[in-house]
């Protein structure tokens, strides 16, 4: 008997370690999605970015996400002014005190078109070295003119949502839209550079979005509306809520296609020839001898009406009166 149960007993040791599951421990791999709330979408930078989980700032974040929610029955009438004010200059998404920074950029919709670009944009954000080559993204409604009576010569711009001098993202299609030199140059760069000014002179933060405004269908943006707020002091120093039109001063615009043509109601006897001076923001008459004091550098020539250079942020010479 005993030497049966000696016989036995490795067998039931084995058993016993079986049914006490004596096995190897292995636990699923967890992940703290906390840990990636403000990087979600943002550009490589090639430096740690650092996360706060002093502050709960999921809630806002995830409203200041979405576009804006303004459609074209919102907007006002275009009627010559490069930007309408728009709910009496508040912004529409939910205001925090989180000064942690961040950048997020939608997914293109199924037109393949820009949908909102939001960040809470600080000094940490901004590029430490110079634009790159943006020239292969091609938006949607980019078809290419050029005329005499646009700075430049091109009518349309690869136009950032989010300006490069403030979040330092340079050639992400979502991030990039087809925008008229005068949207560009003019009415959204007023809003981009008060904000650049604001953040530097305080280093504090700005909760700030960018929603294109496309027509049902449309390939090219009716233009954006622009949201912003100072965190630190609550929007004392930073605060709107404004749509900057995609137009162009004597150009009429085909939203449906991105094709574009002059205005035909322009009288021709309103068409002049000026010589600008992109440095000083002045424009001559091509008699003007200041025009020899020009840099060449600086000096272009347009051809438009008088309203057209003027819209485009130009003064004129005190000498010629042009």
């Amino acid at each position: 008997m005993n030497k049966r149960f000696l016989r036995l007993l490795p067998v039931v040791i084995i058993l016993l370690l079986m049914l006490t599951g004596c096995k190897r421990n292995v636990q699923p791999e967890t992940f703290d999605f906390s840990s990636i709330a403000a990087t979600d979408n943002n550009k490589e930078t090639g430096e740690d970015q650092e996360t706060s989980s002093g502050n709960d700032y999921s809630d806002y974040s995830s409203d200041i996400r979405e576009p804006s929610g303004l459609s074209i029955s919102d907007i006002p009438s275009y009627s010559g002014d490069p930007y309408a004010v728009i709910n009496g200059n508040e912004p529409f998404f939910e205001l925090t005190s989180s000064t942690d920074a961040f950048e997020y950029y939608g997914d293109l919709d199924h037109y393949g078109r820009c949908t909102v670009a939001s960040a809470d944009l600080g000094q940490e954000l901004m590029p430490k070295g110079k634009r790159g080559d943006i020239s292969h993204i091609r938006p949607t409604g980019w078809i290419q003119s050029v005329y005499e009576c646009v700075e430049g010569g091109s009518l349309y711009n690869r136009s950032h949502l989010i300006a490069y001098s403030l979040a330092g993202e340079n050639d992400n299609e979502r991030n990039l839209i087809t925008g008229t030199r005068y949207m560009n140059a003019v009415s959204m760069q007023e809003f981009e550079l008060m904000v650049l000014d604001y953040i530097r002179e305080t280093g504090n933060h700005v909760l700030y979005r960018v929603t294109p405004v496309f027509n049902h269908d449309e390939p090219l943006a009716r233009g954006v509306n622009m949201e912003a707020y100072s965190v630190e002091d609550e929007g004392d120093g930073i605060q709107f809520n404004v749509f900057c039109y995609n137009v162009q001063p004597d150009i009429l615009l085909d939203y449906k296609t991105g094709d574009s043509m002059l205005d035909p109601d322009i009288k021709q006897s309103d068409i002049k020839h000026y010589v600008i001076n992109t440095g000083s923001k002045k424009f001559h008459d091509p008699s003007c001898p200041n025009i020899s004091d020009i840099k060449e550098g600086n000096r272009s020539d347009f051809t438009c009406t008088r309203d057209a250079i003027t819209k485009q942020g130009y003064i004129p010479c005190n000498g010629c009166r042009p």
